[in-house]
């Protein structure tokens, strides 16, 4: 009887849980009146109080592999404060189907074409009714983009960079400069405090130096106990981007500041859980045994081996089969891993043709894209996918299938011991980090991917074991994951035009 009660309650608690979560988040668009423009292809989205109230622009960009959506929070609370903000995708990124092109290492490549991509969204910006003065605002990457324009651009009156990182910057430029980190950033804190003290050697955080009103302001703030992406969400980092733009603009520090971030973390942590009472729905095709325990040397051969193998491997060839940047070796690096993992398997005898493992992967797949996945793209980063992407997505999964797969079978679909899985887990990792290390110019975006994949393992590694668990077929959630993983990064890397 309580086996049959625990899969209702944990189904109702997660759905009473996700509603919560939801109908918080979309108090956060209440009496917001949104729009969409695009603007030479690049997608952006308009937010204002309602009636075309007058105020100043805050144009709002992303940072790599960001998409607007990571960048809610700012366009809400400023938009509430009576701004009309206006994020956009960068080229390569989100919705915006134009790939990034040029020389990613050179300021003259990329980093000029993205800052004429700004320039452009700026003007038709201000083109907006009731548009009344100019702010830019960027996280990661987009600092230096804004940053570059703002110095360039005399209608900027204001310019905050969240986790910032940009060699243009001067003691009095750009004009009116808010600098905010996170507390845990680290090298990124550091650059904060070179850059204030080109205004003032002895300045230091939560200080304002300089002149608004001549567009000489300076301030730097760490928002505590936060990283590169938990920055986004901190209420510092909105409270001060708001109070900032208001200081320049002179508007009145009345508005309310939403937490979002503690809302996403329960949104996802309760979208997730409900894949442990569906996963249940599968015991009808359980199987009839679990799956057998790798002896030891097997594990260690089928964990350790592609490990090290992979990236030897791959080091001295040149990929580049895919206009995505990194994702073609990723892809290529997953197959050869899995491959591997799966060959020692086979060899031991540990694998099996498994038609009603590969039929349950069906509604593994469609739970992760379309509900999970679903969630992700209305709250926290852009998920759909855009026809350029479809057959990107199509190659990464060719590649990660296998790679799920082993790790389903390493991990005895979720009955291995907790030592067992994450030895399989580091082990992954580790060998991305390895290929980073041998070839660091050409794999470096690879280290901005590894949390994401990280990420994967902690939650949907979590879905693979309950999965594995109630019907005793590793081959669902593998196959299943491995399409999701396939799509997840497919979606996520920006499209690249060398």
């Amino acid at each position: 009887m309580r086996q049959s009660v625990w899969p209702l309650l944990v189904l109702f608690v997660a759905l009473a849980l996700a509603g919560l979560s939801a109908f918080k988040l979309e108090q956060g668009r209440a009496g917001l009146v949104t729009s969409k423009m695009s603007v030479d292809k690049t997608p952006a989205t308009i937010w204002r109080l309602p009636g075309e109230a007058s105020g100043p622009v805050v144009v709002i960009a992303h940072g790599f592999a960001g998409s607007q959506q990571l960048m809610l929070g700012f366009a809400q609370t400023l938009a509430r404060a009576g701004y009309i903000t206006v994020a956009y995708d960068l080229k390569g990124h989100g919705r915006n189907a134009v790939p990034m092109s040029g020389d990613v290492t050179s300021i003259d490549g990329t980093t000029r074409l993205l800052v004429e991509e700004l320039a452009r969204v700026i003007d038709a910006s201000l083109a907006l009714p009731g548009a009344d003065g100019l702010a830019v605002l960027g996280h990661s990457m987009a600092t230096d983009i804004i940053i570059r324009h703002a110095i360039a651009d005399p209608r900027v009156q204001a310019t905050v960079a969240v986790s910032m990182f940009s060699s243009a910057v001067t003691g009095d430029a750009p004009s009116n400069l808010l600098i905010i980190n996170g507390e845990w950033e680290g090298r990124l804190v550091d650059e904060a405090a070179r850059v204030i003290a080109l205004t003032d050697p002895s300045a230091g955080f939560d200080q304002t130096l300089g002149d608004l009103a001549n567009r000489t302001g300076r301030r730097a703030v760490n928002a505590p106990n936060v990283e590169h992406v938990g920055v986004l969400y901190a209420p510092t980092t909105l409270r001060e981007s708001r109070d900032w733009l208001n200081a320049v603009f002179n508007r009145p520090n009345d508005t309310p500041i939403k937490n979002r971030g503690g809302w996403i973390v329960l949104l996802m942590m309760s979208v997730a859980a409900l894949a442990w009472p569906l996963a249940r729905l599968g015991r009808p095709l359980r199987s009839s045994a679990p799956p057998a325990r790798p002896p030891s040397g097997m594990f260690w051969c089928a964990t350790l081996s592609p490990m090290i193998i992979t990236p030897l491997v791959l080091w001295p060839m040149e990929i580049g089969f895919l206009p995505v940047l990194v994702a073609d070796y990723l892809a290529i690096h997953f197959a050869v891993y899995g491959l591997i993992s799966l060959a020692v398997l086979w060899r031991a005898g540990a694998l099996h043709l498994d038609w009603a493992g590969a039929l349950l992967a069906i509604p593994i797949t469609l739970f992760c894209i379309l509900i999970f996945g679903g969630v992700l793209d209305r709250y926290v980063a852009s998920f759909l996918a855009v026809e350029a992407r479809i057959w990107i997505i199509a190659a990464i999964a060719l590649g990660a299938i296998p790679f799920m797969l082993a790790d389903s079978y390493l991990t005895e679909g979720g009955r291995a011991p907790l030592w067992r899985v994450l030895v399989v887990r580091i082990s992954a990792l580790a060998s991305l980090g390895i290929a980073t290390a041998l070839d660091f110019d050409g794999l470096f975006f690879l280290l901005l991917i590894l949390p994401i994949i990280l990420l994967f393992f902690l939650i949907f590694g979590t879905v693979s074991g309950w999965v594995g668990r109630a019907t005793h077929r590793p081959v669902a959630a593998g196959l299943g994951l491995g399409i999701f993983l396939g799509w997840a990064l497919g979606v996520t890397f920006p499209l690249f035009a060398g």
